[in-house]
């Protein structure tokens, strides 16, 4: 009797992975996910390990989410993996301040980052 079945939100040869509440800015988060879109899970995972970027470990950490996902969820083969898509998006943003010369108070943002990681399966060309 239950209820139906969710449809996929992603294609049948894709798999995803979301990461939410980063603790970095959106821009600087786009420049690491920028160094991995459209290439192989291999690849990739070697440039974030070797990459001198601190958030570069948390996006490494979405990556091989979103491949244990496609392997075990989607039954999809990790060898043929690509990235398919990586974009960030803003979250929340902490403010805070401290006080500054003359009775005046220095603004401190503190913002948040989301990532999603998609992967696709594509045929190997001979």
């Amino acid at each position: 009797m239950g209820k139906e079945k969710n449809p996929r939100r992603v294609a049948d040869n894709e798999a995803m992975a979301k990461l939410r509440s980063l603790r970095t800015s959106p821009q600087k988060l786009n420049l690491v996910a920028a160094m991995i879109r459209g290439k192989k899970v291999e690849k990739a995972i070697a440039d974030l390990t070797f990459s001198k970027k601190r958030i570069a470990i948390d996006v490494r950490k979405c990556l091989q989410s979103a491949i244990a996902n496609a392997e075990n969820n989607h039954n999809l083969d990790v060898d043929a993996l690509i990235v398919a898509e990586a974009w960030v998006g803003k979250n929340l943003t902490m403010k805070r301040g401290r006080p500054r010369a003359r009775g005046r108070f220095g603004k401190i943002v503190k913002p948040f980052a989301e990532l999603t990681i998609k992967v696709r399966q594509v045929e190997e060309q001979a």
